[in-house]
């Protein structure tokens, strides 16, 4: 003390390193740590597909605050992306983040990636698999069917790695949903898938690509764009009329997202399957994001048709590399499918229960993928 007294020029510099240091932590814990709502772009997108006649059923209303705007004034967000993705073609993308990870990962595609999952018809998907649903509902322990869903859900066993597949069939896309924790966009807001699950009456949950760690890619979330920022990694887009479209991000185009009909889209990735729905086996990610991990991933077979798959790992199940993920979905039949949140994220409710065993017990997570009636059934 006696000594700091003696020379004030060194007291006055430790002052200031203490302070700065208190603001740092300050601004650390309010931009990472402190839940904090954000204003999104606030661009709704429409149904391309509905006919004036045709009523909205999805069931959704805006959040409060949340500065939304008809689906207008594009040409004057600047920080959204407007390279034109292209269309046709099956599932694709280059970059990405490795599942269990922060880190990002990439995929081995070494086109442009600007193909989509094709239609295998013309058929809208209300009119599709009409013998996967049943006139009234009907449960079991491992599924369910009702006029507009179709799920069933099976433990599966490959070597030492335990997964949960959800079989899923949709007559409304809209039944596809997300779920965002506090029912906010922002950063820093988590809550359980559960919990999620149950505020939203799913029947289905599975973590998402957890938009509120990071503050690029592309976050739409049941017909709304929050956020269209650049990014390296993989997009994956479900459009209204039921396709399943992954790209690289910069081929994200938000004039596109809202004439072909964006429902959902995710920024995570890398794409588990190529160009022409097969196999890739190598990957542009370090091994660590490579290597045997819990995962969670979506799979596309054909419009209405889906599936979710969550990988236990890092216990008795040996969690699951990415090369074996994409062979997985290839033999699940799957035109395109996209790598989501893995590691302590990888979580899977079903009739209210997480029947999965998360890797350190599971996280939080700041969203969810929702399977959920928009009509009320018998």
């Amino acid at each position: 003390m006696i000594y700091m007294k003696k020379h004030p020029v060194l007291r006055n510099i430790l002052i200031d390193l203490m302070c700065t240091g208190l603001v740092l932590v300050v601004f650390a814990l309010f931009h990472h740590v402190l839940p904090r709502q954000q204003q999104g772009l606030g661009i709704v997108i429409s149904n391309p597909n509905r006919t004036e006649t045709e009523e909205d059923t999805s069931g959704f209303t805006l959040p409060e605050g949340g500065q939304l705007t008809a689906s207008a004034g594009i040409s004057d967000i600047p920080s959204a992306m407007s390279a034109k993705g292209g269309k046709g073609g099956k599932g694709s993308g280059s970059g990405g983040k490795g599942g269990g990870t922060n880190s990002k990962g990439g995929s081995a595609l070494t086109d442009d990636g600007s193909a989509a999952a094709e239609e295998t018809d013309d058929t809208p998907i209300s009119g599709k698999f009409a013998d996967k649903y049943t006139e009234s509902v009907e449960v079991t322990e491992n599924s369910y069917t009702s006029p507009d869903i179709s799920i069933t859900v099976s433990e599966e066993t490959l070597g030492r790695t335990t997964y949960y597949l959800a079989d899923i069939y949709v007559r409304d896309i809209t039944c596809f949903r997300s779920a965002m924790a506090g029912d906010t966009y922002g950063s820093g807001f988590r809550d359980s898938i559960a919990d999620m699950a149950a505020l939203n009456n799913a029947l289905l949950a599975v973590n998402g690509d957890y938009y509120g760690n990071t503050n690029e890619g592309v976050v739409i979330r049941n017909g709304v764009i929050y956020r269209a920022n650049r990014t390296n990694c993989d997009v994956c887009v479900l459009y209204y009329d039921g396709t399943m479209q992954v790209m690289p991000g910069a081929s994200f185009s938000v004039e596109d997202a809202v004439e072909r009909g964006a429902w959902q889209a995710w920024t995570f990735g890398p794409a588990l399957l190529d160009t022409d729905g097969s196999v890739l086996m190598s990957f542009d990610s370090t091994g660590r994001i490579i290597s045997a991990n819990p995962r969670t991933a979506i799979g596309y077979y054909e419009p209405g048709h889906y599936c979710l798959v969550v990988v236990d790992g890092r216990g008795e199940s040996a969690g699951i590399t990415l090369p074996d993920l994409s062979q997985l979905f290839y033999d699940l039949g799957c035109t395109a499918a996209y790598n989501l949140d893995g590691g302590n994220s990888s979580i899977m409710v079903w009739n209210s229960e997480v029947i999965n065993d998360p890797s350190g017990g599971g996280r939080e997570s700041s969203d969810a993928l929702l399977i959920a009636e928009v009509s009320t059934h018998e």
